[in-house]
């Protein structure tokens, strides 16, 4: 099977109209940085991410999260076969506004999962729960990304007093849930074959990961992505053990179900402010759902469309999340937040 087929899950909000007058008063709201951060080496390093790594324990197992800031809290939820690393950029510029917390999924990254725990999206929307209790967090913002999109729209739906915002990026969406091009992903996942044959070749080959048939070609649109540090910090623990492979199969296989059918009515009875960015090079996702999601959301606050970007381009392009976090956080700022 030819791995340009390799696709990731994930999940997907995008939200409509209004968002134009709100802009512009959020725009002028003091300490706004729109993302001018050219010359200026603002993400976290590898090592820096290694060395801020701390764990929450919870009945889910070891849950793994780096933090920065202070204050309200925000929560930034990662994409598949990623880590919460892929938020490198986007926590130090947004921790001087927010409690930035990224913490790994259950079955991915560094999380140290309880035995016989299961990692499907209910399952880690309940562990992100867990999470926030652990932490003393009772309510936050949610940036998301890719499955992490999913986990969020069922966090919203089915606990809304947690969630104050949400700005989500490509994603699932309820109909494009899991996304076709996942599906050779899932199926390969059940024969146990997925993170030897894929995954475990790009980490021995950073070249053919970043090559236009891998990883990189696939899911990022500078060909500098991924770096090596990326590589060996999204690969390198889930090829480390048997343990860790049947648990990044087990939590491809449990994208198979679209656990976001019949979300649509509820998305509209939202009361969180909900903002969509969407790189529209992303051939995994189907841009077509962007406008209908961005619809369905009752605090919409619009639908931005990236040209030339692919799945992962938060990673990329972490000014245009800060932001556009600030810029919504700033227009949800005379609403109470603790």
């Amino acid at each position: 099977m030819n791995r340009r087929h390799f696709l990731l899950g994930g999940t997907g909000l995008l939200a409509a109209g209004g968002f134009g007058a709100l802009v512009g008063a959020a725009a002028r709201a003091p300490g706004l940085d729109n993302g001018a951060d050219a010359g200026t080496r603002l993400d976290l390093d590898a090592a820096e991410f290694h060395a801020s790594r701390k764990f929450a324990r919870t009945a889910f197992g070891d849950i793994a999260y780096v933090e920065r800031g202070d204050g309200p809290a925000a929560l930034f939820l990662h994409g598949f076969p990623l880590n919460g690393f892929q938020w490198r950029g986007a926590l130090p510029r947004l921790a001087p506004y927010r409690r930035c917390i990224a913490p790994d999924w259950l079955g991915l990254g560094y999380t140290r999962v309880a035995p016989d725990q299961a990692v499907d999206p209910q399952a880690q929307a309940a562990m992100i729960l867990a999470l926030m209790d652990a932490l003393g967090i009772a309510s936050a913002d949610l940036v998301a990304n890719d499955s992490g999109g999913a986990i969020a729209q069922l966090l919203l739906t089915a606990h809304p007093k947690r969630v104050r915002t949400v700005l989500l990026t490509n994603c699932d969406t309820e109909f494009d849930n899991p996304p076709p091009k996942l599906r050779p992903v899932i199926e390969l996942s059940k024969q146990g074959r997925f993170v030897d044959e894929w995954l475990a070749p790009w980490w021995q080959d950073k070249a053919l990961a970043r090559s236009p048939q891998g990883f990189g070609g696939m899911c990022y649109a500078d060909p500098a992505h991924p770096d090596d540090d990326a590589i060996d910090m999204y690969f390198g623990p889930l090829l480390s053990t048997q343990r860790r492979k049947a648990l990044t199969h087990a939590y491809a296989i449990g994208l198979e179900r679209n656990v976001l059918e019949g979300i649509g009515a509820r998305l509209g009875r939202s009361r969180a402010p909900a903002r969509v960015l969407w790189g529209m090079a992303d051939d995994i996702f189907d841009a077509a759902q962007a406008q209908p999601l961005a619809d369905a959301f009752g605090q919409s606050r619009g639908l931005r469309k990236l040209d030339g970007y692919k799945l992962f381009w938060p990673e990329e392009r972490p000014d245009v999340i800060a932001e556009e976090a600030q810029r919504l956080w700033a227009a949800w700022a005379p609403q109470r937040v603790r």
